[in-house]
């Protein structure tokens, strides 16, 4: 179950602020269940917040990569249950030593604009992330020294170091033609990839797409022939939830992402959704040696000195669901069903005592202070999710108990950038990380700090975290790498790095139409039911 909401970071494979996997039923295959399905006529959604670059190479918001995923595709399809089928590739083998890989393509694949999709084109997507002349949003994720050559329909791709996950890696980039790669200013107006549906228009906050009719490679055999596929898609962006909830109930639209209360009238109409879990109820921090939650003893006094219950209910609207992983989205590597970890329990009183033994103590006006200097946090929330302030406001409430001086600060798009990429003054709030990969979490805890061109924003630096990390990217094979990794995620949840409080499911409802997510619609399920 996964899902998300960015913030631009300009580097790395990443979904920031709320993410999540899916949540609807399970089919077993790339293909939604069969029914009455109709093919033909318009798919439209409600999409959300405004969208901006949809160049396929460096999108990083989570609505600008719904609009690429339409458009483009991978050599894998991973779908939500984590498995993986061929896609743009026939198949694929990993080396012997993990540092090769090489795929074998599928036949007559061509892009929008008519050129073939090869070896040699493949490849040249491969090198083009690669390039540290190119920002792109897979560049940090890709293994040390990769090199990529294509002839024909045979890839082969090669790296320094071995990785057990090349292939996944690999697989889930969004191919683009030779004439992209050359102009990616070409991008923002059409598409082309080898996807099933090409963008035709763009207009204000509309994006429209036609079917191709020569359309044969799809994961498990979809076609353009595929009962019930649509011929066009409309994608407008809807900002208010109110309107995507009276659009959706209305029937003019076929789906829409819609929480908090008109989620009620949406469900009591009968509408069923795509879910994915948002992990809405994470808590990150600082930890740099200025900020006071450098101190583990800090950021273990501020995890245990709120009521855990009564904020799981605030912060996922009354919809609790349980985290079980720092993994949340697709291709869900080394994803557990059960936690490795161990959850910390509420205990204001153990907070109060961690404070004072972190020199943190009370004045006789009950605040706290260290050499003259008061405890003031600044916790940073989603400034569109009232779910998030009345939790903070919550959280507040509790840690003025304890002596400590909250300072709620909402954020925005450019918020987010700034204080966690620019400034850095901030202390902790409610900042999600989503990714599905331990590789990409890596980059966050593990990493070089924004300062040296890194996305460990916190400024995490812990040794046994990173002694976990260095094995799990030296193991063998993957089964291997997921154990070292495991370690690496107990780590960062037990020395207190991040709090996996609770996340919510979040629904894309359905009209008209069945469709599956993994981290995105995935428009190759789409069916059209009226």
């Amino acid at each position: 179950m996964k899902r998300s909401i960015a913030v631009p970071v300009g580097a790395g494979l990443v979904v920031l602020a709320m993410t999540l996997a899916s949540c609807s039923g399970s089919t077993g295959s790339a293909s939604p269940d069969e029914g009455d399905y109709v093919s033909g006529g318009t798919f439209r959604q409600a999409l959300f917040p405004e969208v901006g670059s949809i160049i396929p190479m460096s999108a990083t918001q989570p609505q600008e990569i719904q609009i690429v995923t339409y458009a483009y595709e991978t050599l894998i399809y991973t779908d939500k249950e984590g498995e993986e089928f061929p896609w743009l590739a026939e198949s694929w083998e990993l080396g012997d030593d993990g540092t090769s890989v090489t795929f074998e393509l599928k036949d007559g694949v061509t892009f929008h604009d008519g050129t073939e999709f090869t070896g040699e084109v493949a490849a040249a997507n491969i090198n083009f992330h690669a390039d540290p002349a190119n920002t792109t949003t897979l560049a940090d994720v890709l293994p040390a020294g990769i090199q990529a050559t294509g002839s024909g329909s045979t890839l082969e791709v090669s790296a320094d170091a071995s990785d057990p996950f090349m292939a996944s890696i690999l697989g889930s980039i969004p191919m683009v033609a030779e004439a992209g790669l050359a102009d990616p200013g070409s991008l923002e107006a059409a598409s082309n990839g080898t996807g099933l549906f090409e963008l035709t228009d763009v207009g204000a906050d509309l994006y429209t797409f036609e079917a191709r009719d020569d359309y044969t490679w799809g994961p498990d055999g979809i076609t353009s022939e595929t009962e019930g596929l649509p011929d066009k898609l409309e994608i407008s962006v809807v900002t208010d939830t109110s309107t995507r909830a009276n659009l959706m109930l209305s029937g003019e639209v076929n789906a829409a992402a819609v929480e908090g209360p008109d989620q009620e009238r949406i469900e009591a109409a009968g509408h069923e959704f795509a879910g994915t879990i948002n992990p809405i109820g994470q808590m990150l921090f600082n930890e740099r040696e200025d900020r006071p939650t450098h101190d583990p003893l800090v950021r273990e006094a501020l995890i245990l000195g709120f009521n855990h219950e009564d904020t799981a209910e605030v912060v996922s609207g009354g919809r609790p669901e349980e985290l079980t992983s720092w993994i949340t989205d697709a291709p869900f590597t080394c994803y557990s069903e059960e936690p490795v970890w161990d959850r910390p329990a509420s205990d204001p009183e153990r907070a109060a005592e961690l404070l004072d033994e972190a020199g943190w103590t009370e004045g006789s006006d009950g605040k706290r202070s260290k050499d003259g200097q008061p405890l003031d946090i600044n916790f940073i929330y989603d400034a569109t999710s009232t779910a998030h302030s009345s939790a903070a406001e919550l959280v507040a409430e509790d840690w003025d108990g304890l002596g400590i001086t909250t300072n709620l600060i909402a954020m925005d798009g450019a918020g987010w950038s700034e204080y966690l990429y620019e400034t850095f003054d901030y202390d902790t709030g409610w900042i999600q990380i989503g990714v599905g990969s331990p590789v990409t979490q890596d980059l966050f805890y593990g990493g070089a700090f924004p300062e040296d061109g890194g996305l460990n924003f916190m400024g995490v630096s812990d040794e046994e975290y990173n002694g976990f990390a260095d094995q799990a990217r030296a193991a063998a094979d993957a089964d291997e790498a997921c154990g070292y990794w495991q370690e690496a995620e107990k780590t960062v949840v037990e020395n207190f790095h991040t709090f996996l409080l609770t996340g919510t499911i979040r629904p894309t409802y359905m009209s008209g139409a069945t469709f599956e997510i993994t981290d995105y619609l995935q428009p190759v399920t789409i069916r059209m039911t009226e």
